[in-house]
């Protein structure tokens, strides 16, 4: 019978006072998990591994079976702390970034949405939902202006300008040490298979605007109810938007609903768009 790992608690104090906390914040795409099996080779000096669960309905499930039944037993076996943490609000209770957008009454859109116009929306969700949440960690961790925690970041040698969009926070000093090792994003497969896993699935939120149109599809084939989920997001939000007399907002920039634009058999739509997060959070 295969031995289950009960997962690092968040409440845990880790270093001692004094001492700045350490860590990789975890994604669960290719980059990350390269990096988790790096460092269970002792070729990269972290032990742990922090992911910022952004709700159980609103990560990609992919990603969430894969931290399960992958990624947090192969980190318990090399040593390695695999910590998830939430967004927590002041009663305790837990909010998800789908729950946000589906709550009652809400007029928040914190994702990238595209306006009628082709512009993208305001985007708050990395922030809310990955570097605040993370953030909240550390300070309880003992990170501080005066010792700051080091956060490494997955970001690859082919995504080298991408390093520059993430501010530092004064609690934190941010590094990149797949950069450092000159690691591109091409190299994680075999890292990856070189640790005995498998290929883990792209990390993001399951409805996220910065999908390819190849995404969407292979959700629309793969995983309809998933995409029925998305399809009702997006319309649940665009009939908030006409009681309030605003413009529809789309989850792809082709400024039309979900199910008209996503074919299943039919040619892609031309997507020159990269699929990626600005910040290096969400999909490394």
């Amino acid at each position: 019978m295969a031995t289950t790992h009960a997962p690092p608690s968040p409440d845990v104090r880790l270093w001692p006072p004094g001492v700045p906390p350490k860590t990789f914040s975890f994604g669960g795409g290719w980059q990350t998990v390269a990096a988790l099996a790096l460092a269970a080779a002792g070729d990269l000096d972290y032990d742990t591994f922090v992911f910022a669960n952004v709700g159980d309905d609103s990560e990609n499930p992919g990603t969430l079976r894969y931290l399960h039944r992958y990624a947090a037993p192969f980190a318990a076996r090399h040593g390695l702390r695999l910590i998830q943490v939430e967004r927590k609000l002041r009663n305790g209770s837990v909010e998800t970034l789908y729950g946000r957008l589906m709550k009652e009454g809400s007029r928040s859109i914190p994702i990238p949405v595209r306006m009628s116009n082709g512009a993208p929306g305001t985007r708050s969700c990395t922030a809310d939902f990955k570097i605040k949440v993370i953030g909240r960690w550390l300070k309880q961790q003992g990170a501080s202006a005066d010792t700051p925690a080091t956060v490494a970041i997955g970001i690859t040698v082919d995504e080298i300008e991408r390093a520059n969009n993430r501010r530092c926070e004064p609690y934190e000093n941010i590094v990149y040490p797949l950069l450092d090792m000159g690691i591109r994003r091409a190299d994680c497969p075999r890292i990856i298979a070189k640790a005995g896993l498998p290929l883990p699935p792209p990390s993001s939120c399951f409805f996220c605007p910065h999908h390819r149109m190849e995404q969407w599809r292979n959700m629309r084939r793969e995983e309809p109810q998933l995409f029925a989920r998305a399809c009702d997001l997006e319309n649940t939000i665009n009939r908030r938007r006409h009681e309030l007399d605003r413009d529809p907002v789309w989850l792809t920039r082709f400024n039309a609903p979900l199910a008209d634009v996503v074919p299943t058999d039919a040619p892609l739509p031309l997507d020159d768009e990269d699929g990626a997060c600005d910040g290096g959070w969400c999909f490394t």
